[in-house]
Formats: C-alpha cells, sequence, structure tokens
C-alpha cells in the first residue's frame, strides 16, 4: 500500500503579501482587543469590538460558522479564560476578573487569504507563576517561527517550541492541538505538533505558510472537551496560555504576517 504524501498549499511572493494585508488586520485587531482587557468586561464584549474592527478594515472573521460537532462557531473570536486552553465561545456572562487570564484567538479574511493569531492577556495583575507561564508560552512561539526556515523540517518547529519550554521548568505543553497550514483556507496541511524530533518530518520550502501555536499548561499537558463540543480545558484544571502568529517560509527567511513591529528584530536575534 502506498501512502498519500501530504499536499501544501505554496504560495507565490506577491500571495503572501496578500495575506501579510489579511495578516496585518487580525494583529491590528487583537492589539485593539487587548487594550479593552480589564475586570468587568465580558468575552462577548470583546467579541464585539474584533467584529467591528475587521468588518471596518474590509475583512471577515474568519471563525464564524466553521463547521463544528454540534453546532457551526457563532462568534469573530475565541476566548479561552484561565483552565480553558482553546476554542471557547464568547459570551455575555463570562465576565473577567482581576487575576485572570484570557487567550483571544482572532483570524480574518481579507480578497480570499486568512490570517491567524493568538495572545495570552493578563486581567488586571496575576498571579507571579502564571505570569512567567505566559512568558515562556510567547518565547516558545518566537522559537518556533525562527526555525520557519527553507531546507529545515517540519519536526525543527516543534522541537524548538517543546526544547525551550523544557527548559523553563515543568509544564504541560498541550500535544492534541497545535499549529496548521493557512492560506486561502483558515485550516490546511501540515499540522504542526508543539513537540518535535529535530530533522524529522517533512522539508521545509519557500512559499509554505504556517500557523504556529504552542499552548502550554501550568500543570499537566491533558484535556478534556466540554459539552458544547468547542470549548477545550486542562484536565486537572490549570490555567493554560496560548500564543500563535502566521509565519511565511521564504528565502529571505520567516516573515511573521499577524505582528505589527519588531518582529523581523526578534526573527534575526534568535536566528
Amino acid at each position: 500500500m502506498f501512502r498519500r504524501r501530504t499536499r501544501i498549499q505554496v504560495k507565490s511572493p506577491e500571495q503572501i503579501e496578500l495575506m501579510r494585508v489579511a495578516g496585518r488586520l487580525v494583529g491590528e485587531t487583537l492589539a485593539l482587543v487587548a487594550a479593552a482587557v480589564k475586570p468587568g468586561v465580558s468575552t462577548l464584549d470583546l467579541d464585539r469590538i474584533a467584529e467591528d474592527n475587521i468588518r471596518a478594515g474590509g475583512g471577515v472573521p474568519s471563525f464564524i460558522g466553521v463547521p463544528g460537532p454540534i453546532t457551526p462557531f457563532p462568534a469573530t473570536l475565541c476566548t479561552s479564560v484561565n483552565e480553558e486552553i482553546v476554542h471557547c465561545i464568547p459570551r455575555a456572562d463570562k465576565v473577567l476578573r482581576e487575576g485572570d487570564v484570557v487567550s483571544i484567538d482572532c483570524g480574518a479574511i481579507v480578497g480570499g487569504w486568512h490570517g491567524d493569531a493568538a495572545v495570552t492577556v493578563p486581567v488586571g495583575e496575576i498571579a507571579a507563576d502564571v505570569s512567567k507561564l505566559l512568558d515562556v508560552t510567547e518565547e516558545s512561539l518566537w522559537r518556533g517561527m525562527a526555525a520557519c526556515k527553507v531546507g529545515g523540517h517540519l519536526g525543527d518547529i516543534g522541537y524548538a517550541v517543546e526544547s525551550y519550554v523544557r527548559s523553563q521548568g515543568r509544564y504541560g505543553i498541550v500535544e492534541g492541538y497545535g499549529g496548521h497550514g493557512i492560506g486561502t483556507e483558515m485550516h490546511m496541511e501540515p499540522f504542526i505538533p508543539n513537540v518535535g524530533r529535530k530533522g524529522g518530518g517533512m522539508l521545509l520550502g519557500p512559499g509554505m505558510v504556517f500557523a504556529v501555536e504552542p499552548m502550554v499548561n501550568l500543570g499537566k499537558p491533558h484535556t478534556e472537551e466540554m459539552e458544547d463540543g468547542w470549548t477545550v480545558v486542562t484536565s486537572d484544571r490549570s490555567p493554560s496560555a496560548h500564543f500563535e502568529h502566521t509565519v511565511a517560509i521564504t528565502a529571505q527567511g520567516p516573515q511573521v504576517l499577524t505582528a505589527l513591529d519588531g518582529w523581523a528584530e526578534r526573527i534575526a536575534e534568535l536566528a
């Protein structure tokens, strides 16, 4: 029996620039929403800010209507609080409190091309160990993106994420969920795990575009899916952090399409 080879959508330089337009709108939307995070704000309030900004910028929210096991996803953002890892639906009765952390995952389509990014934001003052969790997870994202190089391998990305997180303490790296290819669809091949073997997996080439998204728990790595068919939580109910960017692999090095400023210097520093 022959194994079917994974088909990866490869973009031209011109198409990557079109994706950068969608990516910038996502980045601007995340910055706007993150600035609105404070005690007393509901996750539905954040969702309305995001949808208004995406539509005002000429885009369409990527997540609305995505098919699910029970119902299509009904919102612009995934807003996952504390032990919620990913895919939580915004609600009017989900009100942020001092000491919470909220993962804000946002996607937008502009001209048929998708951008996808996420950030985890503290609500006021948070515990020191949770603050470190956020720092470690965000840094692991940058390490993973720096591994998105022509001539590298898919396993290098997960290896970079995993090896950095492991070096920082006893954290739970979520393995059942991860990054993905992205382009004319939100979720495309390949799946990008947040653990990996250096030099393993397919060869990376110019024109591939990935959403890299480490999810790291303060406790164990195990997860549970809730009854709504969307929300994923930590099995031990420990806090979780989630960061994501859309990154293009080019001959000039990784291009972070959803970051607003400073990304080129950060990638160069890690390279």
